[in-house]
């Protein structure tokens, strides 16, 4: 992933209900909201769907940190935007999960991460939090730009077509079935709670 400083920079101005907020914070420059929101703990929304629950709960995920910022990229009429990934979840990215792969016959997670796409470059704003990862994520099975408030329902149904159309088609996944990765993915999501808790 690349550092937030590659983003083109520019003042927020009164162009929608996040460019309000930041400045109602005294957050004045695309950069600074970007720092702004990096800075902010990681933790999970209890309302994803809720555009302002980052602020409301000073705390976020890449869901709902990615989500403000690409909507502040959008009032701002900057090029940037929201993606959604998945990626290949094992012992080495998260502390625990050979025990999942185990239990489930896999040899990886199939795991959401969400980042922003500016060009060429990724930026991901939960990037050095603690986030439950022990490194971040640079290499996907699947990538799909989506909204920058895609709802957490629509998110689920993207991944469920990711891992039908490609990834269950993978050779690594020969003989997997998509309920086996469904089960893996919770015990996945239970084990990043986990882990953050337990630093």
């Amino acid at each position: 992933m690349d550092k937030l400083t590659i983003f083109p920079d520019k003042p927020i101005s009164d162009a929608g209900v996040i460019s309000n907020k930041f400045l109602s914070l005294g957050v004045h420059t695309f950069i600074e909201a970007c720092q702004y929101v990096h800075a902010l703990p990681y933790g999970y929304n209890s309302d994803p769907d809720d555009l302002m629950i980052l602020f409301k709960e000073n705390k976020g995920t890449c869901t709902t940190k990615h989500a403000v910022i690409a909507t502040l990229a959008a009032e701002s009429n900057l090029p940037i935007e929201k993606s959604i990934g998945v990626y290949a979840m094992t012992e080495e990215i998260v502390t625990g999960t050979k025990k999942i792969l185990k239990k489930y016959h896999l040899p990886y997670v199939p795991m959401i991460h969400c980042f922003l796409v500016y060009g060429e470059y990724r930026v991901d704003l939960s990037e050095g939090n603690n986030n439950g990862k022990n490194q971040p994520i640079e290499d996907f099975l699947y990538m799909k730009q989506v909204d920058p408030n895609i709802s957490a329902k629509d998110e689920y149904l993207l991944y469920r077509k990711a891992l039908n159309d490609q990834i269950l088609k993978r050779k690594e996944m020969e003989g997997v079935e998509l309920k086996q990765i469904l089960h893996a993915r919770e015990e996945g999501l239970q084990l990043l709670k986990k882990n953050i808790r337990a630093i």
